[in-house]
């Protein structure tokens, strides 16, 4: 019986192929262009306010809408859905245990993993976004309920503009796959 657990973790499935120079080029343009967009925003404009609009889970859902286009969890939905439902998770447990991080910060990831599961907008880097609502300094902190709208939904929406625009220059490309 331990045996047969153990031998789960061999894997045994073969990799993905390589992704072509094509498309890691459009999916570095894409990656730029977005996060170049939220960083200049926000060094530009933001810088200063009290505000912020580029976080490090932006960074990840970046790979996701850009280089992983067809997947279920680039496609819009997931990336607001995902990122906004875990925000607000996130501020929610830092606000019942801000005493208690370690608790605060795995509830935050675990409920919204479950959130999101439940309401089909699975999105990995909101997990991220969640955590970071958590163990954020005071700037994150302060901002409470409002990290939901900025920087998390309108860093978000300025990376999907993007994708709607750059993943669709290609011929080879499409974005999204589906709305709703």
């Amino acid at each position: 019986m331990l045996r047969s657990y153990f031998q789960k973790m061999k894997g045994g499935g073969q990799s993905p192929p390589r992704v072509g120079l094509g498309e890691i080029a459009w999916s570095w343009l894409g990656a730029f262009a977005g996060v170049g967009l939220l960083a200049y925003v926000n060094y530009q404009f933001i810088q200063g306010t009290g505000f912020i609009l580029i976080l490090g889970s932006l960074g990840a859902s970046a790979f996701l809408i850009y280089g992983a286009i067809k997947t279920p969890v680039a496609q819009p939905r997931n990336l607001l859905g995902g990122h906004i439902l875990s925000a607000l998770i996130g501020v929610t447990a830092y606000k019942l245990f801000p005493g208690h991080l370690w608790i605060a910060s795995a509830l935050a990831v675990a409920f919204s993993v479950a959130v999101m599961h439940f309401t089909r907008t699975a999105h990995p880097p909101g997990g991220a976004t969640a955590l970071i609502a958590v163990i954020g300094d005071e700037k994150i902190h302060a901002l409470g309920y409002f990290y939901a709208l900025m920087p998390v939904a309108a860093g978000a929406l300025i990376l999907l503009l993007v994708a709607l625009l750059v993943n669709n220059i290609s011929k080879t490309r499409k974005y999204p796959e589906y709305w709703i």
